[in-house]
């Protein structure tokens, strides 16, 4: 029999998300004749922008002629698309990077959970909680978590983000490796000023911690005094790496395309060496055809066209968070992200509420235990639904209560 894993063989089983895709699933077959509206699962309802649907097809059939034809993609990125990232969502913040310090991948899922490999086997890393579980579990199937017990890692330092803290987690109490942090927020909602960011620019900066940003969500940002990158932040390109991807933005969850930032200022260019070295190993690049859809997002008529989908679901999180609210339930986010976090109601559990509000309403959301300790009693809704659905499920919950 061959050696296993150890850690991943040992790991919890299930996966928060198709736990409750399942779920849904499950009750649906037994109740054929009811639709179950899902806020749950953080995926895009808008068609794509028609100018990368163009731009796809064109450099598709571009790629059926001899001279238009290319094979394997480069490991980082065509530079196109490079330069098109750092001219459009960093420049005109005042972040100057340079071409090599940018990659692109497949989302910002692939790369925040492959970021842990440049840490060693007993780097100790710190967690917000709750948190999106990616970032826990790549690291529990690397051996870098211990042991899991009554919902928690041994090894790993949670940072609880609740309402008294204004969902801003607690700096670490001892040194830790590597610190991951997600603003807008998944799933609070939570977004930090520039300030409050710097706070932890500063500590990792005197503390020589490494961040992994994930700023998967910053196209969500409306507020002016909200950073949309980390490096925003005064001395940031020494202590941190960031991730941003298109899924959210344009829409690209199912033809997925992201990038990441290792700046060559972090340990004197070793982190962005070590990224490099990587991705040649394990890394095809992203086809060329959604690379040219990426580019065609970022032009002044694919920017609009996204802006309008992302006033559409952020339309859909108010919508959310005043009917709940008018339903009298206690409600954070949704300001500056697509996530409406809520209390559950006569405190019950996030799961208890789960299963109540499929049986009774057929409305299902995502049970705030699954991000982390700090996420019970708590609950997660979703605006990426369509308008219509996003309306009868708020009156659906509104009725139950």
């Amino acid at each position: 029999m061959p050696a296993l894993n150890p850690y991943l063989a040992s790991m919890p089983s299930g996966y928060l998300f198709r736990e409750v895709a399942q779920r849904i699933a499950a009750y649906e077959q037994k109740n054929k004749d009811q639709h179950v509206l899902s806020l749950g699962i953080g995926d895009v309802t808008r068609p794509l922008p028609k100018v990368a649907g163009r731009a796809m097809a064109d450099a598709a059939l571009e790629m059926c002629t001899p001279e238009g034809f290319r094979g394997y993609s480069p490991d980082f990125g065509y530079p196109f698309l490079i330069d098109a990232i750092i001219k459009n969502l960093y420049e005109v913040r005042g972040v100057k990077l340079r071409q090599e310090e940018v990659f692109v991948s497949d989302g910002a899922k692939t790369d925040t959970s492959g970021l842990q490999e440049l840490l060693s086997g007993e780097a100790r890393i710190a967690v917000m909680d709750p948190v999106y579980p990616v970032y826990i579990d790549t690291n529990a199937m690397a051996g870098r978590a211990g042991e899991y017990r009554n919902g928690l890692w041994s090894q790993i330092e949670y940072l609880p983000c609740t309402a008294e803290n204004g969902f801003a987690p607690l700096m670490p109490n001892h040194y830790v490796d590597a610190l991951y942090l997600c603003f807008p927020n998944n799933p609070t909602g939570a977004a930090l000023s520039r300030k409050e960011l710097q706070r932890y620019v500063d500590w990792a900066l005197q503390n020589g911690s490494l961040i992994i940003y994930d700023a998967a969500y910053s196209a969500f940002i409306h507020s002016p005094d909200i950073p949309h990158s980390i490096y925003e932040c005064e001395g940031a390109k020494a202590c941190a790496i960031e991730c941003g991807s298109f899924s959210k933005l344009a829409g690209f969850t199912g033809v997925r395309c992201g990038y990441t930032v290792v700046p060559k200022e972090l340990l004197g260019g070793t982190l962005n060496d070590m990224w490099r070295r990587r991705l040649s190993a394990k890394h095809n690049g992203v086809s060329y055809p959604v690379q040219r859809a990426a580019e065609a997002v970022l032009t002044a008529a694919g920017k609009a066209e996204c802006m309008e989908n992302i006033a559409y679901y952020m339309n859909n999180a108010r919508i959310i968070r005043e009917g709940l609210k008018d339903a009298g339930l206690t409600v954070y986010g949704g300001m500056d992200a697509p996530y409406v976090w809520m209390r559950t109601p006569r405190n019950m559990s996030g799961w208890d509420f789960f299963d109540l509000l499929l049986e009774r309403a057929q409305v299902a959301g995502t049970p705030g235990e699954g991000f982390g300790p700090s996420g019970a009693g708590y609950f997660r809704l979703t605006a990426f639904g369509s308008l219509e659905n996003t309306c009868e499920a708020v009156r659906r919950i509104k009725a139950l209560l």
